[in-house]
Order: structure tokens, then C-alpha cells, then sequence
């Protein structure tokens, strides 16, 4: 049990993780007319950005939100784990949906100051993430090179809430209960203390090009498969990289089904985790192990192969 908590995050630590990586999310509230608040509810995605553990919200000006919220300030927010590139078309294939976080609670629209305060702090989100980026060493930017950071790159999508032509409201998320949902559609009450004490990982706002940067790239996704095999005894036909954080990371392997049809073998997707030797409280640290775990694996099974 011991060594399942040290290789594995928590449920509140995942819940920080997944609203880190992201930067948009749908939200959700109770529809309104004159006469007042309906139990019809009604569905968008805006952008976010976290200050102090909560989620602050751009809504566009004309969106159905700003009127619901005036009459009925309830409100539920959902938000994904990253699914760039490839990953989308696997889980689709496989009828599942990333893990993700559920947030319910109240929508508190923001004054001229403390909107104005938002925005500061999403200038330096984006001006941190560029700066990041240019310190990158060889290592990192061999990771992340595949990525298509316009998809993955959290501050250039958020960049046009600052430059674009659009006008939007400001809210701040007080969320009253937390849910975790995997990608089994299981659920999971989180407690709102345990979110409050823990912090999201580093890494987290790079998780999205990290995992693209590997799935686009033929050789990382080789390496994949030689983990599955090597360190897990797995014989993976194809493999994803699904998540990663800072004591590991999850990969979906393609392996061979215990179904049999027609003669023929199946093959299934099945999800693998992979713990690090050291937390990686940065991507420096994340990459480095993973370009190291790329070269033992080849040695391995260059061993076995008696070359």
C-alpha cells in the first residue's frame, strides 16, 4: 500500500492537476426568464484561468450565462485532463471520455477592480508560459518539438481573451463540492479541505504539449511500446501517452485481447502506469527521466535480442 501512494496522486491532487492543465471547460446554468429561474440548464465552454485554488471565468458579453446568473447564481463547472491530437480519436474509439473534473457551486460576477486584478493575473500566465518556454533546454524542446503548440499551448489560447475583439464578463467559481470522474465514468467526492491543501503540479500547465509532443512523434510512441514490454511485460501493438504528472506517467497500450473471433486474436486498449524514480517537480526533470527510460529501455532489448 505504501508504494501505491508513492507512485499514485491523490484524488484532490488530480482534481489541481486537471485544472491546471486546462484553460477551458463548459459551463453550466440554470436557464432564466421573466417570471424567474427554470430547471432547464444551459451549456457553453468559456475560457478560465486559476487564482488561489478557484476558477475565474471569461464569459462573452452576449452569452445566455450573463442572464442566468443575474436571476439564479447556481452554476456547474466541467472541466478535462488534455486529449490532444491522437488521444481524442482513441477514447472515442474506445467509448470513453478523459478524466475530468466536476465542479458545482455559485457564479460571482466580478467588479471593475477585482476584473481588473484577473486580468493582470492572466497576463502573467501567458508572459510566465512564454518566458518558460524560451528557457527550455535541448532536452525539453526535443520533447515538446512534435507538439502543435497552437492546440496544446495554454497561453496563446488564452492570449485572444487580451487582444481579440471580443468583450466578455468576468466571474469568479465558489465551488461548494468537487468531483473526480476517470475515464471509466467512475465518481468521486473529493473534500474540499484535501483540494484547499494540496497545489497542482508544475509541470501541469505543460501537460498538454508534453503529451502531444510524444503522441506525434513515431519514435517516443516505439518507446512507449518498449516500456509496456520491458518494464511491464505487456506486448503492446501501439501505445499512447494519456497523462503525465509529477510521479509518473499513464500510457495506453494496444494489446492483445483474451477474446479470440473468428480464429483471429483481438487486441484491446489497455491503460499503463508508469512511476518515475524521482518526482519531477518541473518538465526539465520529467523530460530528462523519460529521455533516460527511452535509452535503457532500447539497451534492454538490445540485450535480450543478443545484438
Amino acid at each position: 500500500m505504501r508504494g501505491k501512494k508513492a507512485t499514485v496522486l491523490t484524488f484532490a491532487e488530480k482534481c489541481k492537476n486537471i485544472l491546471a492543465s486546462n484553460w477551458q471547460g463548459h459551463l453550466n446554468t440554470v436557464k432564466a426568464d421573466a417570471k424567474g429561474s427554470k430547471e432547464d440548464i444551459y451549456t457553453s465552454k468559456v475560457k478560465y484561468i486559476v487564482r488561489r485554488g478557484k476558477p475565474y471565468l471569461w464569459v462573452p458579453e452576449k452569452d445566455l450565462h450573463n442572464v442566468n446568473t443575474i436571476i439564479d447564481e447556481r452554476g456547474s463547472f466541467a472541466v478535462s485532463s488534455p486529449f490532444p491530437g491522437p488521444l481524442a480519436s482513441i477514447l472515442r474509439s474506445m467509448k470513453k471520455l478523459p478524466a475530468r473534473v466536476a465542479l458545482a457551486g455559485d457564479i460571482e460576477p466580478l467588479k471593475d477592480g477585482k476584473a481588473q486584478s484577473a486580468a493582470e493575473s492572466l497576463r502573467e500566465i501567458i508572459l510566465s508560459e512564454r518566458k518558460a518556454i524560451s528557457e527550455f533546454s535541448y532536452t525539453v524542446s526535443g520533447v515538446l518539438s512534435s507538439s502543435n503548440l497552437s492546440h496544446t499551448s495554454q497561453g496563446e489560447s488564452l492570449e485572444e481573451l487580451m487582444e481579440g475583439n471580443g468583450k466578455y464578463v468576468v466571474y469568479k467559481f465558489n465551488f461548494r463540492s468537487c468531483l473526480f470522474i476517470d475515464c471509466n465514468g467512475g465518481t468521486f467526492e473529493v473534500d474540499l479541505e484535501d483540494i484547499k491543501a494540496c497545489k497542482a503540479d508544475p509541470l501541469a500547465p505543460f501537460s498538454a504539449k508534453l503529451i502531444d509532443g510524444i503522441n506525434q512523434n513515431g519514435a517516443r510512441r516505439r518507446a512507449l511500446m518498449l516500456f509496456c514490454f520491458i518494464y511491464l511485460n505487456a506486448n503492446a501493438r501501439d501505445a499512447f501517452m494519456l497523462s503525465v504528472d509529477r510521479k509518473g506517467f499513464d500510457v495506453l497500450g494496444k494489446v492483445p485481447s483474451p477474446i479470440v473471433k473468428d480464429g483471429f486474436s483481438q487486441y484491446q486498449w489497455k491503460e499503463f502506469r508508469f512511476p518515475l524514480k524521482e518526482e519531477a517537480n518541473d518538465v526539465e526533470t520529467f523530460c530528462r527521466q523519460l529521455v533516460k527510460m527511452e535509452e535503457e529501455a532500447v539497451k534492454k532489448v538490445s540485450i535480450y535480442s543478443g545484438l
